[in-house]
């Protein structure tokens, strides 16, 4: 490690330090606190499963489809509706189109028309073109019935249902094809994860034996910049937080939309390359700030002040699929033990919503260089580049990853998904130190949120 002395720090970078501890503490516990009014992202996804299930059900083998789509799911569809409709009523807020129009065919194919009327005619009241034609109960051309219900949110049960129920004509509605399709994405959504969930419980079995054995491999030296701890304060709290998090949206969040509205966009593409500009803004002013104390440290150690050692790329790319693998049963359980504590505690990342719903190839394909690319190089840079091993070098190894992990999940300002933040930050610092390498843990943090981004998609549109 390099444990080359600097000269203390001057009084005016303790003040400016300590203001952007200030700064950061407010704004983080500000957005946490704020975090509990934003929407769980959780109740979509049950949605979606549950209608996948429902289009795959009749599809899939007896075996399968028990293991996969349960038992019921047209039920426990209806249920969960219901549910969302209460609770959209419990907050004061109308409950949304599509839920209504779901709601009503949902009853449609349970046979029950009378319970149906009610929820078309607040559909129609709200000016809804597939809600008249449903009411009026007269078959259309299939080619009209497609295009009617083409212009409904991205979600293929409603789509498919829709079409059916306004032309009477499944096959015409190419019901087959539809349920296939949503079969083999049911599939992937639960087989994979699975898969993987028991892969890396056997990893973590084998690691934890060795380390009880005392055969576990040592650690190797921990290189990282020769920068003070008050420096890395200015970094995280001056450049991450008051650069990133507050004067860029200020004052490139009104560039990004000049420039956008200049082009005649969809609405989904002009929000996703809002995203990404935003997110690359984000990006440059704690970045800068790095390359600039890092220029004034002198030569570099070989590899890098980052340490990143992407060559060979087999190997830290191995190390990131068994550090995904290991920690994802981790993960998992504090998800799991948070869910039985605390059922919803709201807050999701907005960007899984978008994702959820980015429907066309164009918006999903800026959403997933943000999420795959983007965020893991920017984030591993900050928190294991430069955060956990300037910690370690004052502090120890272990503080380090423990503060770079928390620091990483408040930074997210999601208080219901701070807990899994927590340990897959741990997971990701437990990486960089057992590696010695920045880029095994970058493309460990790709692979992460390229299975959110790959199940978000196959669970949407």
């Amino acid at each position: 490690m390099n444990t080359g002395e600097r000269p203390g720090p001057a009084r005016w970078k303790v003040l400016l330090a300590l203001i952007c501890v200030a700064i950061s503490l407010l704004l983080w516990s500000n957005g946490l606190l704020e975090s509990l009014k934003r929407p769980s992202v959780a109740n979509d996804l049950e949605r979606r499963q549950l209608e996948l299930a429902v289009l795959a059900s009749p599809h899939l083998p007896p075996a399968l489809g028990q293991a996969f789509a349960g038992q019921d799911p047209l039920g426990r569809l209806q249920q969960h509706l219901e549910g969302l409709g209460m609770g959209q009523a419990e907050a004061g807020q109308p409950a949304s189109t599509d839920l209504l129009l779901e709601q009503a065919l949902v009853a449609v194919y349970q046979g029950q028309r009378q319970r149906a009327l009610p929820l078309l005619e607040q559909a129609r009241a709200r000016d809804s073109a597939v809600a008249t034609a449903l009411l009026l109960n007269q078959p259309l051309a299939p080619a009209e019935a497609q295009a009617l219900s083409a212009s409904l949110a991205p979600v293929p049960l409603l789509r498919q249902w829709s079409c059916e129920a306004l032309s009477g004509d499944p096959q015409a509605c190419g019901q087959p094809q539809v349920g296939q399709r949503a079969a083999m994405r049911l599939l992937l959504v639960n087989l994979l994860p699975g898969l993987s969930l028991l892969a890396g419980l056997g990893l973590l079995v084998r690691e934890l034996w060795l380390r009880w054995r005392g055969r576990s491999l040592p650690l190797p030296p921990l290189v990282g910049p020769a920068l003070s701890e008050i420096d890395t304060v200015l970094l995280v709290g001056g450049g991450f937080v008051v650069v990133g998090q507050v004067l860029t949206p200020i004052l490139l969040g009104p560039l990004v939309e000049s420039l956008l509205s200049l082009v005649e966009l969809p609405a989904a593409l002009h929000s996703a390359l809002s995203v990404l500009l935003l997110y690359l803004g984000l990006m440059a002013g704690p970045l800068g700030i790095l390359w600039w104390m890092l220029r004034g440290l002198g030569p570099a150690p070989q590899g890098g002040w980052l340490q990143l050692g992407w060559l060979p790329p087999w190997l830290p790319a191995g190390r990131a699929l068994k550090g995904f693998l290991i920690v994802l049963p981790l993960v998992s359980l504090v998800s799991w033990l948070q869910q039985q504590i605390w059922s919803d505690p709201g807050g999701s990342n907005p960007l899984l919503e978008l994702v959820l719903q980015g429907g066309a190839l164009a918006p999903l394909s800026c959403y997933g260089i943000t999420a795959i690319v983007l965020a893991p190089l920017f984030e591993e840079t900050i928190f294991r580049g430069v955060l956990l091993p300037v910690v370690a070098r004052q502090r120890g190894p272990w503080l380090g990853v423990l503060v770079s992990g928390l620091v990483f999940a408040i930074a997210h300002l999601s208080l219901g998904e701070l807990p899994a933040l927590l340990m897959l930050g741990l997971g990701l610092g437990w990486l960089r130190l057992s590696s010695g390498r920045l880029g095994a843990s970058v493309l460990m943090h790709s692979l992460w949120n390229a299975m959110t981004f790959a199940n978000l998609v196959l669970l949407g549109s």
